[in-house]
C-alpha cells in the first residue's frame, strides 16, 4: 500500500507539503494527503487500471517514471510528489468542479509546488511535485 507518511517524501518537499497541510487548515480546508512515496509494484498497478484492469485511467507514468517512485541512493523512500483530496463534512471531494479544489491549488503553488491541475495534458487536481522533476 502506497505510503501517506510526509516523511517519506524528498526533505524539501516534507517541509513544503507539511506548510500547505497548515494553510489549508488555517483556511478551514480539512486535507487529506492521499499519498507520498509509491513502489515502482504499485505504480504498475495505477498504471494498468484502465487499460488492463477495470477503472478508468488515473496515471500516465510507468513504474518509474513517477515523482511518487523516488527513493535515496540507501534505498529510502524520496517522494518528490504527493496526492492529497479536500475532505467536505469528513467526505473526500473528488470532483474537480468544486471550487475548493482551485483554492488547494493556488495553495499549493504557494509554497512553489507545481500543481498538476494545471497541466494541459492530463490534469491530475490532487497531484503536487518538486519543480522541475525529471526521471
Amino acid at each position: 500500500m502506497a505510503s501517506r507518511k510526509t516523511s517519506d517524501l524528498h526533505p524539501d518537499l516534507e517541509v513544503k507539503a507539511n506548510q500547505f497541510v497548515a494553510e489549508c487548515q488555517r483556511r478551514n480546508i480539512d486535507i487529506l494527503i492521499t499519498c507520498t512515496y509509491r513502489s515502482n509494484e504499485e505504480q504498475l498497478t495505477l498504471y494498468k487500471q484502465g487499460r488492463e484492469t477495470p477503472g478508468r485511467i488515473v496515471t500516465n507514468a510507468k513504474p518509474g517514471e513517477s515523482a511518487h517512485n523516488c527513493v535515496n541512493p540507501n534505498g529510502s523512500p524520496s517522494a518528490q510528489a504527493f496526492d492529497v483530496v479536500p475532505l467536505i463534512h469528513g467526505k473526500p471531494q473528488w470532483d474537480a468542479t468544486d471550487p475548493v479544489w482551485q483554492t488547494v491549488g493556488e495553495i499549493g503553488k504557494s509554497f512553489g509546488l507545481e500543481w498538476a491541475g494545471d497541466w494541459v495534458k492530463f490534469k491530475e487536481f490532487p497531484h503536487f511535485e518538486l519543480p522541475g522533476f525529471k526521471v
